[in-house]
């Protein structure tokens, strides 16, 4: 189970970064009605991401392997900080970006 919360979360990260990337790759194309949509899933995914590291922890304290938490707990943290800092980054980008666009778009010629 624990090997699950792990590879669950290292996807859900990749997703929560690959989603703004997709954003800031369509920005030049017409079509970019979605852009709120997919922000929010990169939002989503990165903290059912940490939730899962979180439980993961749990579980280590609940079965009390305590070796196993303090290896990994610096590890986790650095890791967790990274995956926030930059979701939030690209996802900032992108609502600038958009936000620009959708504001001149939608004024009268």
């Amino acid at each position: 189970m624990i090997g699950w919360l792990n590879l669950g979360s290292l996807v859900l990260g990749l997703i929560g970064w690959i989603l703004p990337v997709i954003n800031l790759m369509r920005y030049e194309n017409r079509t970019h009605s979605n852009w709120v949509g997919l922000s929010i899933m990169s939002i989503s995914a990165c903290a059912i991401s940490l939730f899962f590291q979180i439980f993961n922890g749990y579980h280590r304290v609940k079965i009390e392997d305590w070796s196993a938490l303090m290896d990994t707990m610096s590890a986790k943290v650095l890791i967790a900080v990274v995956l926030l800092i930059v979701t939030i980054i690209l996802n900032v980008i992108t609502l600038f970006l958009y936000r620009n666009r959708t504001v001149s778009g939608a004024l009268p010629e």
